[in-house]
């Protein structure tokens, strides 16, 4: 049985990852800005069949308050193998556009923030010379586009930053594994127009369960956004510039 961080625990994807986690009898400690939120997924998770579950209520940009998380979610879980990164908003590319104080907050919220758990995390798996380290990024990272490259930069950073740490943590046995998921069904994107490339959060919850347990890289979801960013990637800039995506 798994014993598991889960951060940004009321997202729609972590909430369906952390059910199915509570099914199998895993053990999870959940960390989220809503103490309500968290005590209403924490209660359904006991009914599902959850381990040990505790829960801390934390702001992920609140950087000092990571070493003293990590701690707590060591000893009510009786140790860690597990850390799920799921935080994260959906920035207002427009309104960042004119803002640099708001720009800098999105690029901390989705970016410089995991970095930092990241770092911390990596550090206590190496010691122990195991564990499984997975964290959520975006296809936005791919590739800066006009309509959302505040957001896709701070993907693109932990995209980067789990590449480096996946390398240096092999030898150490250590397990990091990027999530790129594409357009997905949530309260964050309810404003958007739904259509064919659309999946749902347990849809994307079943792939990360399985990726979780496989060991594997860098899992595009649905699979088929490694074929559409591939395309994407391979556009030269010249043409790519001129494009209204």
């Amino acid at each position: 049985m798994r014993k598991v961080l889960v951060v940004g625990a009321g997202s729609a994807i972590a909430e369906q990852t952390a059910r199915l986690l509570a099914q199998r009898g895993d053990s999870l400690f959940l960390v989220g800005r809503q103490a309500t939120a968290l005590e209403a997924l924490r209660a359904d998770l006991k009914v599902r069949g959850a381990g040990a579950l505790g829960t801390c209520v934390m702001d992920a940009n609140d950087f000092n308050a990571h070493e003293a998380m990590l701690e707590e979610a060591e000893q009510s879980l009786g140790g860690l193998d597990t850390v799920l990164i799921a935080h994260g908003t959906l920035s207002d590319q427009k309104k960042c556009e004119t803002s640099v104080e708001l720009t800098l907050q999105e690029l901390s919220t989705n970016g410089l923030s995991v970095a930092a758990l990241l770092t911390r995390i990596a550090t206590r798996f190496e010691a122990r010379k195991a564990g499984t380290i997975v964290v959520i990024s975006s296809v936005a990272g791919d590739r800066g586009r006009q309509s959302n490259y505040v957001y896709g930069s701070a993907k693109a950073l932990v995209t980067a930053f789990t590449s480096g740490l996946r390398q240096r943590l092999f030898k150490s046995g250590v397990d990091v594994i990027t999530i790129k998921p594409g357009f997905v069904d949530t309260p964050m994107t309810a404003a958007f127009p739904k259509g064919p490339l659309w999946a749902k959060p347990d849809q994307i919850a079943k792939q990360i369960v399985r990726a979780m347990d496989r060991g594997a890289a860098v899992v595009y979801l649905p699979w088929f956004w490694r074929l559409i960013m591939f395309v994407i990637r391979s556009i030269p800039e010249s043409v790519f510039r001129r494009l209204a995506i």
